[in-house]
């Protein structure tokens, strides 16, 4: 898993900034969130910690990524069968690409994405304030089984 140390500090920045304490527990889960190039679950991330936060619950770890989705350090990636992923190494809305088995979740990049909102403003007479795309398919390995 990649740290990004520069990430991490600024989730950090932004929950001092919001008079939020930092806890032990609290800098773990922002730890992982500032590399969640894997864009985990709510309950990868306690499994992560629970060895190292024994006393630590589930609902703590829910609690404490709510608090930066608020803040708007952490992208929630919801799913319709109520599944959520959580990122917080990208929090800018960027395309997916998800896998349909094994629910792997890579981040794209595209370029055109600028023009395509601009278009949709335009169009639909709406101001764009967020968005999502997200592609649906089988990844290699799941390809390859």
């Amino acid at each position: 898993m990649k740290y990004s140390e520069n990430r991490f500090n600024q989730i950090i920045s932004r929950l001092r900034a919001e008079k939020q304490k930092i806890t032990p527990q609290r800098m773990a889960i922002a730890k992982i969130l500032a590399s969640s190039e894997d864009h985990p679950d709510i309950e990868t991330i306690y499994n992560r910690l629970k060895n190292d936060f024994p006393r630590m619950s589930l609902a703590t770890v829910y609690r404490n990524v709510m608090v930066m989705k608020s803040l708007g350090e952490v992208l929630e990636i919801g799913f319709p069968d109520g599944g959520n992923r959580y990122e917080g190494n990208r929090t800018a809305p960027h395309p997916h690409a998800v896998c349909e088995r094994c629910k792997k979740i890579v981040d794209l990049e595209a370029g055109a994405r600028a023009d395509l909102v601009k278009t949709i403003e335009k169009e639909s007479g709406f101001t764009i304030t967020n968005h999502r795309l997200d592609f649906f398919g089988l990844c290699s390995d799941c390809r390859n089984r």
